[in-house]
């Protein structure tokens, strides 16, 4: 039962950045409560309004589920993703995010609702793959199997996830984010006993970001204190924080 909780988190997992951005409702944007506050009814019935308005706007669903979170109205985000994706079958975004939408629900979880809520978001994530490719549906995708325990075999995807994520931003004008595909990347190689092939692309990753710490850690370690730095990551204990408020500040 224990790994099977600690699988159901990590699914959920998705440390996040990504592209497709789109302007924001903005009548969500003068709703949207300070973080950590929670959310009036009347505020969630205006920012679904917002997004039922634009059910493809990346931000918009994003101010959403922000403030859904600290209300803890995560059944009633689910529900409303559920109605806005039957609507709108080929919103690539709304699938993204119903898919967070099930993630931001696993903490207050019991194991068994946990494994139902990763098994349903990973599926979200991959709709919205199928829809659009895009650089945050396959980071998104491809970092959250590498909370999967080894025994699943599950490494290999988050591998090929990110791999063409990284060929994907590297098409791209370089954005401060595309540091996390490095950082992932180079894990899954260690997570799957390619040693040399994680430092090659630390190392790449830190010739396009010097100075970054997370990649300077992982290029300082060897052996049991390198593996120390890479678990702290994927800790499943650890609320994932899946705003993805990062895509527009700071480009």
């Amino acid at each position: 039962m224990k790994r099977i909780a600690c699988v159901s988190i990590a699914l959920g997992l998705a440390a996040v950045a990504a592209q497709g951005l789109s302007t924001a409702v903005a009548a969500a944007k003068a709703v949207t409560p300070a973080a950590g506050v929670a959310s009036e009814p009347s505020d969630l019935s205006s920012l679904e309004a917002a997004l039922a308005a634009a059910p493809d706007d990346l931000r918009a669903a994003n101010d959403y589920r922000m403030a859904v979170i600290p209300a803890k109205q995560y059944d009633r985000a689910i529900a409303f993703f559920k109605k806005l994706t039957a609507e709108h079958p080929n919103a690539a975004n709304a699938h993204l995010n119903y898919g967070f939408a099930y993630v931001d629900k696993i903490p207050d979880a019991g194991a068994i609702t946990q494994v139902i809520l990763a098994n349903n978001a990973l599926g979200e994530f991959t709709k919205s793959l199928e829809l659009r490719p895009s650089w945050i549906g396959l980071y998104t995708r491809g970092n959250s199997y590498l909370f999967w325990p080894r025994i699943f075999n599950r490494t290999k995807y988050g591998v090929a996830d990110l791999s063409e994520a990284l060929k994907m931003q590297k098409t791209e004008p370089k954005r401060h984010y595309h540091v996390r595909v490095y950082v992932s990347l180079g894990d899954g190689l260690w997570k799957s006993d390619d040693l040399t092939g994680a430092i090659n692309i630390w190392r790449e990753g830190l010739t396009q970001f010097p100075d970054n710490p997370r990649l300077t850690a992982r290029l300082a370690k060897q052996g049991d204190e390198l593996k120390t730095v890479i678990e702290a990551d994927y800790d499943p204990q650890k609320r994932v924080d899946t705003s993805l408020q990062d895509l527009w500040t700071n480009q």
